[in-house]
């Protein structure tokens, strides 16, 4: 099967650490590289996190632009880890998440932390967290990490937003 995502977002990472140029998007675009939408790439090495950068909210022309600049990103930007060396390129697998358009929502009985992902927003803080991550099992927890990650504390007031998503792995 193939999975033009996930390996334009390997092909961009690896050219990106081992020439230190931005790939083009490829000339033939699959019907899902032509959209707009958010996009995140996720990067993991041994089964962790290895690095996570995305848009909620598309930045890009089409999806294909999206990956490759959020793959760079989540190999080389990400603050919580070390840049992507070389010597690891092998040993990465690789996420690619196209969000849907976001819904505001009143309830946390809306959310469901296996199908939606949330968006926190207070002010100029935003904070987001991907759906059907291992270990976060209940609405409550959902918010929880993405006003932390955002700085919003645990009992401010926030927006919230869910979203869906393709995940290509």
């Amino acid at each position: 099967m193939s999975r033009p995502l996930v390996e334009l977002a390997k092909k961009a990472v690896e050219v990106f650490v081992r020439e230190g140029r931005i790939i083009p998007p490829p000339d033939e675009l699959t019907q899902e590289m032509t959209e707009k939408a958010g996009v995140f790439v996720s990067l993991k090495k041994h089964g962790e996190l290895r690095g996570c950068i995305g848009t909620f909210i598309p930045l890009y022309e089409n999806v294909a632009l999206e990956i490759i600049k959020n793959a760079i990103s989540a190999a080389t930007q990400d603050p919580r880890f070390y840049p992507v060396q070389e010597n690891e390129l092998d040993e990465l697998t690789y996420s690619v998440d196209i969000l849907s358009p976001s819904e505001k929502i009143k309830d946390l009985k809306e959310l469901d932390p296996k199908k939606y992902g949330v968006i926190v927003v207070r002010g100029g803080r935003k904070g987001l967290l991907l759906p059907d991550l291992e270990g976060v099992n209940t609405a409550e927890e959902q918010l929880r990490i993405a006003k932390m990650k955002a700085g919003i504390l645990p009992d401010e007031e926030v927006d919230i937003y869910r979203f869906e998503v393709k995940r290509h792995h």
